[in-house]
């Protein structure tokens, strides 16, 4: 039974939540169980602090395994932060024995990996996005094809070796094994979007507490993934200024009356404020609060359209976008993104489970745990092009040499030409 089972933490700015399923025979996911801690050591996606983040993973996986009455031993973790950043690579190489082997592809990925990058930065993920055979393109597996020239588009995913590897330290400190590690927006993309919407073409926004993760799909690839580090928190620092009140209160206030749209909140509803230091209470209306809220969610939606229009396939996601993450809980968040990005919005729920605590994660603030859940049943799901850096690499405090990389991302995508 252990061999099935899988454990997801994401790691995020204001909770940890940890999430343990089990595959059935019928290939079935099951959540056997969730636990979830108060994350303060992350600022903006990045850990800023190694203990209390330890601390939140140790909590929410222990709540997790005694949910699921099981022992946890290795877990696949998100990464996310504004310094993730991605880009299009392109690599070509000839054919000598005019048939195309696994070699070449293999080789062909190496030449794509060879971009000029700074020392602080390494490769999260390689995902192909089409491969050319003399010059004729569109081509998804070309391992057996006759050609004398073999090209690839490649998008490339990096981030801070700093910030992976302190991702791995508080793992690692926690009394874990890091098993993946997995750009944040790619992973809730597995638990929200329906795979017909990725074909058509659609953008996931995921606002959590310390970044907004975008990921951007047309014809069943990833073809844009960013991070903003304007989210969540933002909307409760502007509660907490505009109002004068404490962060906790206002971060309750978001939860319990906030609403993205002032129009949607019923002007004579009144709420009672908190004084502070002995003062007395104030009312004001709930529509006040929407008036505080609502310009910081625009600025939210607003940089995401800046970052789906510089994808260049802003005016080819037929189905719209889809929003999810918990600041995407705030009451008219979709109608909203609906009006700033001007196309179809909805709010995207964990879906493609069958069994166990179905009806607890089927909420937005559980889509990258359940995302990485998923990821580790069938890591083929990405076309088994993601490439994580060797746990082994990152206790020895070095990044992995780009031999054993690119030797990753091979047989990984040998495993994947079998899946087709």
């Amino acid at each position: 039974m252990n061999e099935n089972i899988v454990v997801g933490v994401d790691i995020g700015t204001t909770k940890v939540c940890a999430v343990v399923a089990a595959e059935d025979d019928l290939g079935r996911v099951n959540i056997l169980g969730v636990g979830m801690a108060p994350s303060d050591g992350l600022n903006r996606g990045v850990v800023v602090n190694i203990d209390r983040t330890v601390n939140a993973v140790r909590s929410a996986v222990e709540e997790a395994e005694r949910a699921a009455g099981v022992e946890v031993r290795s877990v696949i973790v998100g990464i996310a932060g504004d310094h993730v950043q991605s880009f299009q690579s392109r690599g070509v190489v000839t054919i000598r024995s005019g048939e195309i082997t696994q070699n070449d592809v293999q080789r062909l990925l190496e030449d794509t990996m060879h971009v000029a990058m700074p020392a602080d930065r390494e490769i999260l993920h390689v995902i192909p996005q089409e491969f050319i055979v003399d010059g004729q393109d569109g081509v998804a597996d070309p391992v057996g094809m006759s050609g004398v020239r073999l090209e690839a588009n490649v998008h490339i995913i990096t981030g801070l070796v700093s910030a992976a590897k302190n991702i791995y330290r508080c793992i690692e400190k926690a009394g874990f094994q890091v098993q993946d590690i997995v750009l944040e927006p790619l992973a809730s993309s597995f638990s929200v979007l329906h795979e017909d919407e990725k074909e058509v073409g659609v953008a996931l926004i995921d606002i959590g507490g310390g970044t907004t993760d975008i990921a951007v799909f047309e014809d069943n690839t990833i073809r844009h993934t960013a991070v903003i580090a304007v989210a969540g928190n933002k909307v409760t620092d502007d509660i907490r200024k505009g109002l004068g009140v404490m962060r906790d209160q206002a971060e309750q206030l978001k939860r319990q009356f906030g609403v993205a749209l002032a129009d949607f909140a019923d002007t004579n509803e009144q709420i009672e404020i908190p004084g502070i230091g002995g003062r007395p209470e104030k009312t004001i209306g709930r529509d006040t609060l929407g008036q505080v809220i609502q310009p910081r969610m625009e600025e939210i939606l607003e940089i995401a359209a800046i970052e789906i229009k510089r994808s260049g396939y802003g005016r080819h996601l037929g189905v719209g976008c889809v929003l999810t993450g918990g600041g995407s809980l705030i009451p008219g968040t979709a109608d909203l993104a609906a009006e700033v990005l001007g196309m179809e919005a909805r709010i995207g729920r964990p879906m493609g489970l069958s069994g166990g605590l179905v009806e607890e994660v089927s909420d937005p603030k559980y889509a990258t745990g359940v995302g990485l859940v998923l990821y580790g049943m069938r890591p083929e799901i990405i076309g088994g092009k993601t490439l994580s850096e060797n746990v082994q690499d990152h206790t020895n405090g070095q990044a992995a040499s780009g031999e054993s990389l690119v030797g990753r991302i091979a047989s990984r995508m040998k495993s994947w030409f079998d899946e087709l």
